[in-house]
């Protein structure tokens, strides 16, 4: 059980390169020591960094096999061929499809889209859907967030005289499909500069691709921004580079011009601020998520390319039921897997990694599930469920961890798998689960280090409460879009006074308190979620303690203040 969290503090940035940045920007040598750690350490790049432009995105036709795709699209929409926008049941997936079929349809009428079942078909490109392609009539199927590992449908589609482009973001296995075109900056032969495009962005540099050869105004396919930043948010992906301008794009239609879809699903989440990367995750993402989770993802692609009010005022009704089912099953499953943790005394003091397996458990929130696990027993995490006469599931894991690697060494006793350094699915024999879990931990066991066991945060800077002031927090906003690679700046100040009589529980929960500077007297207050039961006590005996926090702006009858949060 996590009673404990390593505070780490990042290396001191170059106090040469620090100065000379604070003098050419005429900002803090606090705020610049943040940039000099994120790498951003010239005038030139602080300017990038601080104001994105779209015309910082890469050509796409450096990206192998482009010039292919898009002679390959030229020629279905001049032959009038049928051709099929083929997508995961995922955010990134459903969001690539809506985005693709979107744009396609301006420009060609004999098109149709397909996203797999959950439970029917599993993940990626199947047979079911190269089945329905051909009796469709179609000859050539686009597909996004998949089909970098699927050699044997890509043969079985090409038998039956279907061309496949791909859209992928996943690593390549040891061979690339015999696909009319590969598209994955991951390829090893490919030069494209940038490797950390979700599908929904490798798709979209298809389209701009398509642009450029085709002199179509570009900026029409700006409009599908606010699709990317929910892409980029929900996959998890490095907010650096491309990912960033599109991201910061994306943002600003989603809080100035947002797609119907869009708009009603931020009503849907009661969503009233400015939106920002964390708010699309936890407002957008579990809705889109839960059509493809509890029901079919198709009913996701129908919500965000719907246009008309009413219909698409039904289709979030229909998902935010989906999202509260969702929810009632990942509370039930989380509460059955915590419970079998807990009375198998070798996963609670020996293993190095929890993998539980139960026949009943739903599909869909496997992953879910998975996470909730880590949050209590802080290690790599596998939880599988039966589909179709196999254990299928999800795995999730710790910071710093390789899952990819050591469920790789693990192959031998899996079905059919795919997935990155965090996240993976998989789909294992019934009769290997066992096996399996065996292997996977002794491979953890070997891999994972004392450091990666204990849950950690990772601090910029430690500072005096007293630098914290308004002009010091909208330089830090401008930091944003915040995520991986660009996290929420993280402070800590240590000795800082607790005001006497300001502890008090929220809603038996949440503390709230207040601190102050030693030296100048500086105050505020101080939010700490979650935290009763494991804090209270401490700090209602302490006059002093330690913080560590992110920053928020609190408006409260005109009067703007900072807050110091703690999640």
């Amino acid at each position: 059980i996590i009673t404990t969290k390593q505070w780490v503090l990042k290396p001191q940035a170059d106090t040469q390169k620090v100065a000379s940045l604070s003098n050419a920007l005429g900002i803090s040598k606090t705020l610049t020591s943040m940039l000099v750690q994120r790498g951003v350490e010239e005038f030139e790049a602080a300017k990038s960094f601080f104001r994105p432009d779209l015309s910082h995105l890469h050509d796409p036709f450096l990206m192998a096999d482009m010039h292919k795709a898009v002679e390959r699209i030229e020629t279905a929409i001049q032959n009038q061929e049928a051709i099929m926008v083929f997508g995961d049941y995922d955010v990134d997936g459903t969001t690539s499809v809506a985005m693709m079929y979107g744009f396609l349809s301006t420009i060609h009428s004999k098109l149709i889209y397909y996203v797999p079942d959950r439970y029917l078909e599993g993940y990626g490109i199947s047979t079911l859907g190269i089945d329905f392609a051909k009796e469709q009539g179609v000859s050539l199927i686009v597909s996004l967030d998949c089909g970098i590992k699927s050699l044997d449908k890509i043969d079985y589609a090409n038998a039956l005289g279907i061309d496949f482009i791909i859209c992928d973001h996943h690593n390549p296995g040891d061979e690339i499909p015999k696909a009319i075109a590969v598209l994955d900056p991951k390829r090893k032969d490919c030069a494209y500069p940038f490797k950390e495009l979700t599908g929904c962005g490798v798709g979209f540099k298809l389209i701009q691709a398509y642009c450029i050869k085709n002199n179509i105004d570009q900026t029409k396919i700006y409009d599908y921004l606010d699709l990317i930043v929910t892409s980029i948010g929900c996959d998890i992906v490095p907010i650096v580079g491309e990912n960033r301008v599109m991201a910061f794009f994306g943002l600003k239609k989603v809080n100035e011009n947002p797609r119907l879809s869009l708009r009603i699903l931020k009503e849907a989440a009661g969503l009233r601020s400015e939106m920002t990367v964390e708010n699309v995750v936890f407002g957008f993402g579990p809705r889109i998520n839960a059509a493809g989770r509890i029901a079919h993802a198709k009913k996701a692609i129908e919500l965000l390319l719907e246009t008309e009010e009413t219909q698409a005022q039904e289709f979030v009704e229909a998902i935010n039921k989906n999202n509260t089912d969702r929810k009632q099953f990942d509370e039930t499953i989380t509460s059955e897997a915590l419970t079998m943790i807990e009375s198998n005394e070798w996963l609670m003091n020996e293993a190095k990694s929890t993998v539980l397996f139960k026949n009943d458990w739903h599909k869909g929130v496997v992953g879910i599930v998975a996470s909730r696990c880590i949050e209590k027993y802080y290690r790599p995490t596998i939880i599988l469920t039966e589909s179709n006469g196999k254990a299928t599931g999800s795995a999730r894991s710790v910071a710093g961890f390789d899952l990819y690697e050591a469920i790789d060494e693990c192959s031998d006793l899996i079905y059919q798998w795919g997935g990155h350094m965090h996240a993976a699915g998989m789909t294992i024999e019934l009769d290997k689960v066992a096996a399996f879990q065996a292997k996977f931990d002794a491979v953890v066991a070997r891999r994972i280090t004392p450091e990666q066991e204990i849950p950690r945060i990772d601090i910029d800077l430690e500072v005096d409460l007293s630098v914290l002031d308004l002009k010091f927090y909208n330089v830090l906003r401008q930091m944003a879009p915040f995520g991986p690679q660009n996290m929420t700046p993280v402070f800590a100040s240590n000795n800082v006074q607790i005001v006497p009589n300001s502890l008090f529980k929220m809603k038996e929960k949440h503390l709230k308190f207040g601190v102050a500077d030693a030296e100048t007297g500086v105050t505020f207050t101080a939010v700490g979620f979650g935290m009763t039961e494991q804090f209270y006590q401490k700090l209602s005996r302490s006059k002093t303690c330690s913080v560590c926090y992110t920053l928020d702006i609190n408006e409260f009858r005109k009067i703007t203040s900072i807050d110091v949060k703690r999640y």
